[in-house]
Formats: structure tokens, sequence, C-alpha cells
């Protein structure tokens, strides 16, 4: 493969918040259970250091590529007092322009802030706030180590309503320790009940180096797992939400441009604890970034005179960008423009043509003269359809 010259795509900004209160078992984020006050000052300068080296090493400028989204993750960002999140996003906005219509996401936990801190937060600039509910029900809720009740979460959704957001999510998780299907649904009925104009609703994955993983709980088998979600989307298709991705629902209009952004191959910068980043330049680069994991290491880091705050760079090959830009765009239920392909990777169709034709054979795959999209069948096997792009790289 050869690449051409790519067109730069639009840029977000992912900034991590590292602490929690403490630690959900099922939890594999880089997360550190607080002990102590957060330095929060000391963080944000650290942050705003970090995005300015970002900013002088990939040869940004304030008006070069405006900001389409920021994501604040973590942890618990809602742990950040409203002042310290206007003050980073007030440093942000100096080194890098907003797009006017800028979308700017904060993940909040319903148990670590007061009634008037998402009054707050609008106020310093957050337009979207995703709360971390993951289930009404105490029992599972306590199983899950989440520190909220069920009270907490139904206020922070009506507040979220009341405060004149722009748009506001819900997290909710199926598949739950000892769930049954009509849990699981009822706890579905109550998010719809709350009528977020977005709500992700995923599946528990047991994942490597959580609490989960070492001491596996129960959960509900295959067959409950797929009734739950074939009986769940038919729910939230019915009440007027429109899946837009894996486990990503919401009102028409309400998508989070974030997530977009992610799935489309886009560029995004990562500034803080463990904070990814991929970022294209018009030259045919694509390199992947992800900072200093650890806080303690992260805020000694601006005494490192060559990279600060960096842990690792490495470039996306391009006999990796097929199956980098698939597994992205494949989360995805719109079809996928192949201008799109060619813009973003910097490769041609004919690089991937032998996969396309072969994947459209097995039906896994449609396509028209401008867009593919994976069919019902290519959903079922996306993991063949997948390792399909690394078999072709492999070969070549």
């Amino acid at each position: 493969m050869i690449a051409m010259k790519l067109i730069p795509p639009p840029l977000s900004l992912y900034i991590h918040i590292p602490w929690c209160v403490q630690k959900c078992p099922y939890c594999d984020f880089n997360s550190h259970t607080l002990k102590d006050e957060i330095p929060e000052q000391q963080y944000i300068e650290a942050l705003l250091e970090d995005l300015a080296n970002d900013i002088e090493r990939y040869r940004l400028t304030k008006n070069s590529r405006p900001l389409k989204s920021i994501f604040i993750g973590g942890g618990t960002p809602s742990l950040i007092s409203a002042q310290g999140i206007q003050s980073l996003l007030k440093g942000v906005e100096k080194k890098l322009a907003f797009s006017p219509d800028i979308e700017v996401t904060m993940e909040a936990n319903p148990g670590t802030i007061e009634a008037d801190r998402f009054e707050q937060y609008r106020e310093a600039g957050v337009t979207r706030i995703s709360i971390g509910v993951q289930s009404f029900e105490q029992a599972k809720l306590e199983s899950l180590g989440r520190i909220h009740g069920e009270g907490e979460a139904v206020r922070a959704a009506q507040l979220a309503h009341k405060i004149g957001l722009k748009s506001f999510n819900l997290d909710l998780m199926h598949g739950l320790p000892d769930q049954s299907i009509e849990q699981a649904l009822a706890d579905l009925d109550k998010a719809i009940e709350l009528a977020p104009p977005h709500l992700s609703w995923y599946q528990l994955t047991i994942e490597p180096n959580t609490q989960f993983f070492y001491k596996t709980p129960t959960l509900p088998d295959d067959d409950d797992l797929w009734d739950i979600f074939e009986q769940g989307h038919k729910k939230l298709t019915d009440a007027g939400y429109v899946q837009y991705e894996i486990s990503g629902y919401s009102k028409p209009e309400y998508q989070c441009q974030h997530n977009l952004n992610y799935w489309r191959f886009g560029d995004y910068l990562g500034i803080g604890c463990g904070a990814h980043g991929k970022v294209s330049f018009d030259d045919g680069q694509i390199l992947r970034t992800n900072k200093i994991k650890h806080p303690k290491g992260y805020l000694a880091a601006k005494d490192n005179l060559v990279k600060p705050y960096l842990n690792e760079e490495a470039p996306v090959l391009e006999k990796d960008r097929p199956f980098e830009f698939f597994m992205n765009r494949f989360r995805l239920i719109e079809a996928c423009p192949k201008q799109d392909f060619v813009d973003t990777t910097g490769l041609t169709l004919e690089s991937i043509s032998s996969t396309i034709k072969w994947a459209v054979e097995k039906q896994f795959l449609s396509e028209s003269e401008t867009h593919w999209q994976v069919t019902q069948k290519g959903k079922l096997f996306l993991n063949d359809l997948l390792a399909a792009f690394v078999a072709e790289e492999e070969s070549e």
C-alpha cells in the first residue's frame, strides 16, 4: 500500500480526570481511588501545559483546526469544582479555537454532586452531561460498587432537564450479576421514563485486571442476554430512540458528536493521565499517542524537558489503517462513505478491493457506488469481517 496525502478530519479533545471516590469492581479505566484532596489547581495547570506541548509538537495553531468537541472523562470529573472546570475550558479556548457549535461533555456521578452543581457546570461551559446511572435497583448498584442510590439517579436526570443543557446522557448497563430479564427491562423502562435525549445502553463485560475478573460473579446466560437486547431494543425504538452505534441510542439530532468523531476515524488530542490521542497530518502521517498514566508521574512530568507528559507515540502504519478504520467505522449503524476511507487513511479504494469483494460475496457488506453498509449478517460475523482486513494486510 502507498499512502497519499490525506485530509485531516475534524479535531476533538479528550481530557482525563483520573480520581474516583472508590474503584468499581468492573472498571478497567485508568482511575485511582481518592485518598486525599484532589490537587485540582496543580492538575489543571498540568493539563493546559500538556495541551500546549501537543499543539507545538503537532504543528497546530489556535485557528488551524477548531475543536469540534471536548469530552471530560474519568474517573469522576464531577469531583473537580465548577470553578476548576471553567478555568480549564477557558484555558483550552485560549490555545485552540472552538467551533461555533462545539459539544462539551462531562461525565458525572449522581453520588458525588450536589443539586446546584449541574447548573454551575453549565455556566462553566459544559453543554452536555453524561450521568453514570448504571442501574436503578439498589442491590445491583451495590454489587457494582456504585455510591449513589436510585433517588439520586432520578433526581440527577430531572435536574439535567431543567437547567438548559443542550443534551444529556444516561449510562445504563444490562447483563448485571444475577440480573433477570425482567430486572434488566425494568431498569430500561425507568431510564426511558426519565426521557434523556441520549441513552448509552450496554452490556456488562468482564475485563482483565478488574475485581470482577479475579472473582467473577454469576451473569445472565447468552439466551437471556439476547432476550434482554431484543426486547430492550424494541422498547427504545418504540419510545422514539434511534440506535446509531452499537450501544448508543438517541432522540433525533442528539447523537454524541464526540463519539461520532471517534467512530468516523476522526482526530483527537488526549490530555491527562493515560489519555489517548490520534493525530493526522496532510503529508499522510497518522500518529497515536498516550500520556503518563499515574497521577504522581504525570504531575511530575513537566520536569521532563524532552517529551513532558508523553508516555508513547507511534505511527499508524499503512498496512494497519484499513483494520483500524473499519474497526471504528463498523461500530456505527450508518452507511460508510467510500470517500471517508480515502480522506482519512490516505489509501486508495483499490488497496482494499479484494477484501471488499469477498465481504460483499459473503453478504457481510452491501455496496453502492458511493457507500458501504454492514448487513445484518455482517453484524453477526463482525469479528470475521474485521479479521479479513488483518489477513489482507498480512498477506501483502
